[in-house]
């Protein structure tokens, strides 16, 4: 079980835990405010972009090179940026701070 806290752009903490799946549809499932999720996870929107926070980017690891592709059209990327589609969700995901983007 993973417990990861999203935090909006409106300065919102929400908590939720999981244990499988990407993090992206357990935050469309759990509601989280600028999470859409429209490409259904598959890479091909930016519509689940968020910043991990700096002390967390060892648990997420790198993004893909096709993911750096779409995140490249995004003009709120910075490099803690990440799709949280393409973050499965795991043990070593818990505790994980995701920042939603603007």
């Amino acid at each position: 079980m993973a417990k990861i806290t999203f935090i909006t752009s409106d300065k919102e903490t929400i908590i939720v835990e999981g244990t499988s799946g990407s993090v992206m549809q357990l935050a469309v499932d759990n509601n989280v405010q600028g999470i859409d999720g429209d490409c259904g996870g598959v890479c091909s929107c930016a519509t689940c972009h968020v910043h991990v926070a700096p002390e967390h980017v060892e648990k997420t690891g790198k993004a893909s090179e096709i993911e750096q592709d779409m995140l490249e059209l995004d003009d709120n990327v910075s490099e803690y940026s990440r799709l949280c589609c393409q973050l499965e969700i795991s043990d070593q995901l818990d505790g994980v701070v995701l920042t939603v983007a603007k």
